[in-house]
């Protein structure tokens, strides 16, 4: 099930409560298309990253090649560095200040970014802005992008993010254009000066047109484009976000009580903020015939899935055993992928409850 749901997406994200297994799923996942012939990139958004650990490669905020598959396919990976990206998305805006700013200003842009950093939403925003670079660059370039998020509520507000911001771009920009509209009026006021009417009109605003452009023009035009640009490129994230024949979630989680709850919630969210989930994918389920302890564990496992199945009853779901090793290395996550493949007529497929 998720494996098609792979399939049949440029873009998925796997997220859900730390330490469920997002990043073996989503490593698998990625392995897997690339043994189909196609080019995947996975991205870990998550500040703990597993990435380099579970393919034993070192990896880092560079785009990595991690295993070759069939016809042309292949799997590359990359960490985001929150603290390298967070630094270099100041210095950007910090550059731009300073070349729209006078001079004497300059000392209070470097107080305000230092400032800034310590800021609330500083760190969504920046990751927010390389992760839209990562996905546009995947798109491009790859067949597949899997992103392995943080957890939970880390994945919400991320999400949530380009819808809030393009709308906070959109209000900047109606302000932008009300000061622009009184500061053309005032500008034409000063021209004609006291009692000036008529012809005087047609002069100024013909001396207008031909007479060099005030500074403060110039500056005023040069944020008025930047922030069309934030807002389309936010806009066009969102649109890739919301689109489910383009992009869809799938949502990781271990089949206990806060796992299970933390997914109704974050279910709730990504759907309020119009993101497609379309898998649940229950991770290392206990056996039933391995003894009574682990038979009884099953059961209570089977509860806390009830009530999972209660409350997204439209969600497919699939699950995965417990393994008796641990995931690390292509071959093992070959095997893994293994787990994750449509039932056949020789093992089971995915189930629900």
């Amino acid at each position: 099930m998720l494996l098609s749901l792979a399939q049949s997406r440029r873009v998925l994200f796997l997220g859900g409560k730390g330490g469920v297994g997002k990043t073996t799923i989503a490593s698998a996942v990625a392995l897997d298309a690339a043994r189909s012939g196609r080019r995947v990139l996975v991205v870990s958004t998550d500040p703990a990253h597993n990435l380099g650990h579970l393919w034993e490669r070192r990896i880092g905020d560079r785009v990595t090649p991690l295993a070759d598959g069939a016809g042309g396919g292949a799997v590359h990976g990359i960490e985001i560095d929150p603290d390298a990206t967070t630094d270099q998305h100041l210095r950007d805006v910090a550059t731009t200040l300073k070349r729209l700013m006078p001079r004497t200003l300059h000392g209070e842009v470097d107080k305000h970014m230092d400032l800034s950093r310590r800021s609330p939403g500083t760190h969504e925003a920046a990751v927010l802005e390389r992760m839209t670079e990562l996905v546009e660059r995947g798109r491009e370039e790859f067949d597949l992008v899997v992103l392995d998020t943080a957890p939970s509520g880390h994945t919400a507000r991320l999400m949530a993010l380009p819808e809030v911001m393009t709308a906070w771009t959109d209000g900047l920009l109606a302000r932008r254009e009300k000061s622009a509209r009184l500061g053309a009026a005032r500008r034409g006021l000063e021209r004609r000066g006291p009692g000036r009417r008529g012809e005087g009109d047609l002069g100024a605003s013909v001396l207008g047109s031909t007479a060099p452009r005030d500074p403060l023009e110039e500056r005023d035009e040069e944020i008025r484009a930047i922030l069309l640009r934030r807002r389309d490129r936010l806009a066009g994230l969102r649109e890739t976000l919301t689109d489910p024949a383009v992009t869809s979630f799938a949502i990781v989680l271990a089949a206990e009580r806060l796992p299970v709850l933390e997914t109704i919630e974050l279910h709730e969210e990504l759907t309020r903020t119009g993101v497609h989930v379309g898998a649940l994918v229950v991770n290392k389920r206990s056996p039933s015939d391995r003894g009574d302890f682990l038979a009884r564990r099953r059961a209570v496992e089977g509860e806390h899935l009830a009530t999972l199945h209660s409350a997204l009853p439209e969600v497919p779901c699939q699950e995965v055993p417990l393994g008796e090793e641990d995931v690390v290395g292509p071959a093992a996550l070959a095997r893994f992928a293994g787990l994750l493949a449509p039932a056949t007529a020789d093992g089971p497929g995915p189930r629900r409850g």
